[in-house]
């Protein structure tokens, strides 16, 4: 697959890498083997970038330790979060605080059985943690970074606002945002034209808005964690009738969108299984007719500024 640089780093990512989210069960349970197996098939496949997190599942997630027992670790690039986890007895904690960031890295590394991460992010601070994120959990991963410890710092975020803000008083190398520039939303265009101008990496993640840009506008499906209003049901079928006249499968249209903003460095797809990375992986070289860009942007379903694939 493609590489590209993580902003100015000499990290390289491949342009898809697993989200670890869903085998964290997050939305339904995975069990183990089929967790093992997503992973070993996504590497397999070029996709050697995972993205995980200690909030993922209650550390369920974190289990991916077992399918990359015997791995070479340089074979490929992990990234994880700090500052979100849960106490033993399942409750939240909100720990920005250094000596926080320090325990949650220690217990993340023993779970996960690997000697280091290449990518750390600050995990969706909400507004009163701010401060603390930026003045302790920032100077420490700034200075594993400087240490050569970890390759690159980051935030991960659902919502596109807060990045403006840690890109302000902070030097950050990647942002992973999720679900909120996809084919259904482009709110954070500008926020990502910026991000590109300033050589901060972008990791597209809920690329699919949690299902409905994979599933279609079916009964029940979900969108951004969530049952989706009857707004959105009427837009992607808007969007799916697009994609019937012009042959694409709408996964391929969704994924493909995304990876053509140039801020872009990979997409973070979450699956539950093999059969799911194995769909984005078609999709992603899935060829689609310039005929479809075009009448996407005629259409008014996406925003007119938009960078659409060539």
């Amino acid at each position: 697959m493609t590489q590209n640089y993580v902003g100015k780093t000499a990290l390289q990512v491949p342009i898809l890498g697993l989200g670890t989210a869903p085998l964290g069960s997050f939305w339904s349970e995975v069990p183990e083997k089929q967790a093992v197996e997503a992973i070993h098939y996504t590497l397999e496949n070029g996709a050697a970038f995972i993205d995980t997190a200690p909030w993922y599942g209650q550390q369920v997630a974190e289990r991916l330790g077992i399918a990359l027992a015997g791995i070479p670790r340089d074979s490929y690039v992990l990234a994880s979060k700090v500052g979100l986890r849960h106490s033993e007895d399942g409750q939240p904690i909100e720990d920005f605080t250094r000596e926080g960031v320090l325990r949650s890295i220690e217990w993340s590394i023993e779970r996960l059985k690997v000697d280091r991460f290449d990518i750390l992010h600050i995990h969706a601070p909400a507004k009163e943690h701010y401060r603390t994120a930026l003045e302790q959990a920032y100077p420490l991963l700034a200075e594993m970074r400087d240490q050569g410890v970890i390759k690159a710092v980051g935030v991960g975020e659902n919502y596109w606002e807060p990045l403006i803000e840690f890109a302000r008083d902070a030097h950050f190398d990647c942002f992973l945002l999720a679900g909120r520039y996809t084919l259904l939303e482009q709110g954070a265009l500008n926020a990502l034209n910026q991000f590109h101008a300033e050589n901060i990496s972008i990791f597209g993640a809920g690329v699919y808005n949690t299902g409905i840009l994979a599933k279609g506008a079916v009964d029940g499906v979900w969108y951004q964690y969530d049952k989706a209003p009857p707004e959105i049901i009427d837009k992607v079928r808007r969007l799916e009738a697009l994609c019937q006249k012009h042959s694409v499968p709408l996964n391929a249209a969704a994924v493909q969108f995304v990876k053509a903003h140039p801020a872009t460095t990979s997409l973070v797809i979450g699956a539950e299984s093999k059969e799911q990375i194995a769909s984005t992986i078609a999709a992603l070289n899935t060829a689609i007719p310039a005929a479809f860009w075009s009448d996407l942007r005629d259409s008014g379903l996406v925003n007119p500024n938009a960078p659409l694939p060539q």
